[in-house]
């Protein structure tokens, strides 16, 4: 894997934000969810009580949360994706065109892993 252009400055500032998303997802993802035995997130199931329109909020926010849920997952998994390809180096280099992203898309969307013009050409071939 080619090492990033960008300066050990960039990087640590960038790991730093990255490191504090992922803190503010999992927090965010704590507050209705929990973690298994296996070790994967799963929603918990909210009891307001046992009349039917408390079953149906129960339900309702269930289903809210499992949308939810599975997002934040997304997002965390991106963030963590991204702290790895610093610690390999390859951060802040498009995984199409093997160039290096700008800082200012790295600073817009930090776990980007393809520069703009590559996005833009792969939206197009689709």
């Amino acid at each position: 894997m080619a090492a990033s252009p960008h300066n050990k400055t960039f990087i640590k500032e960038m790991k730093e934000i990255l490191e504090k998303e992922e803190q503010r997802l999992n927090k965010l993802l704590s507050r209705f969810a929990h973690r298994a035995k296996s070790g994967e997130m799963e929603t918990n199931f909210p009891n307001y009580g046992d009349d039917d329109d408390e079953n149906a909020a129960e339900v309702a926010d269930y289903s809210n949360n499992l949308s939810l849920e599975a997002e934040l997952e997304k997002e965390l998994r991106d963030v963590k994706n991204a702290v790895g390809r610093i610690a390999d180096g390859s951060y802040g280099i498009d995984k199409y065109t093997g160039e290096p992203i700008s800082e200012a898309r790295l600073r817009a969307r930090p776990t980007s892993t393809s520069s703009i013009a590559s996005k833009k050409t792969l939206k197009q071939e689709i």
